[in-house]
């Protein structure tokens, strides 16, 4: 291409005195003002892009969950299957998004951890949102939010209807299989137990998948999700151990502690049991 190419030769519009630019349309002045590092350290501005771009994500993930629970409860597969199929999409992304914090070494991270006071991402309402949203119903994780009334009310929202594995096993009543206590609850605030007739349920399915093959696919999609979920879980740990080892983390938790229990948590758990039994 020649060094005095000119695009605007070509069509390409460049004068956005009364037209919508892309900076206008994206609100790019309030994303990139957004920086603003507490400490001299060269690094934070890594610590903090890494956080704010990965809110982001979350802030789709939550979006594109919401949209999918919205669609089995309509019992529009296809439209489901293809919002969670983009969820696993955005937790590799989030993965990736470990692989760049981890450029990072203890030496840098020192400099100006002090700055972040006790602002931790265990605070992250959006990670809590998804937490809730896909059945980990932990309602003692509400009081990081205590003094955001507005936050608490969305998170309140989540937990007063049907979690995306609620929702799926519902539809696998609507589909004519038994999901014994399952089909009886009114009140969603808690994590649901584990069940047999569940577990019974989903083996049924896996043991003739051209039958049910809806059922078959949107098991395989949630467990695509999960299984997302928890490397990004994973790769958290891994980051966190290799910055600041077995220190607490600056929101006071047990920090890797913390974290290694927190992989342990199992959102649908009969989709994994079910493997043993076939």
């Amino acid at each position: 291409m020649s060094a005095s190419y000119d695009p605007s030769n070509d069509g390409a519009v460049t004068d956005f005195a009364r037209k919508m630019s892309y900076g206008d349309y994206l609100h790019l002045d309030k994303i990139l003002d957004a920086q603003t590092p507490k400490s001299e350290s060269p690094d934070e501005m890594l610590f903090i892009i890494q956080h704010q771009t990965s809110e982001l994500w979350m802030k789709l993930a939550v979006h594109e969950v919401s949209s999918a629970l919205a669609a089995l409860r309509g019992d529009a597969l296809q439209p489901a299957f293809k919002m969670l199929t983009r969820v696993a999409r955005i937790f590799e992304q989030l993965n990736s998004a470990w692989d760049v914090l981890r450029t990072m070494t203890p030496s840098e991270y020192t400099r100006f951890r002090a700055a972040l006071g006790q602002s931790s991402g265990f605070q992250s309402w959006q990670y809590r949102a998804i937490e809730f949203l896909a059945g980990n119903r932990n309602t003692a994780m509400l009081k990081a939010h205590a003094h955001d009334q507005a936050v608490t009310a969305r998170l309140e929202a989540i937990l007063e209807r049907p979690s995306l594995y609620d929702e799926a096993l519902l539809l696998l009543e609507r589909q004519g299989f038994e999901i014994g206590a399952d089909a009886k609850r009114s009140e969603w605030r808690t994590t649901r137990e584990e069940s047999a007739t569940v577990l019974a349920a989903w083996k049924s399915v896996y043991q003739d998948p051209e039958r049910y093959w809806q059922l078959y696919e949107l098991a395989e999609k949630l467990v695509d999700f999960e299984d997302y979920f928890r490397r990004w879980r994973f790769n958290h740990v891994t980051t966190v151990e290799r910055i600041i080892g077995l220190k607490r983390g600056t929101g006071g938790t047990s920090g890797v502690g913390y974290l290694r229990r927190m992989l342990e948590v199992e959102l649908f758990p009969e989709l994994w049991k079910v493997r043993t039994e076939l």
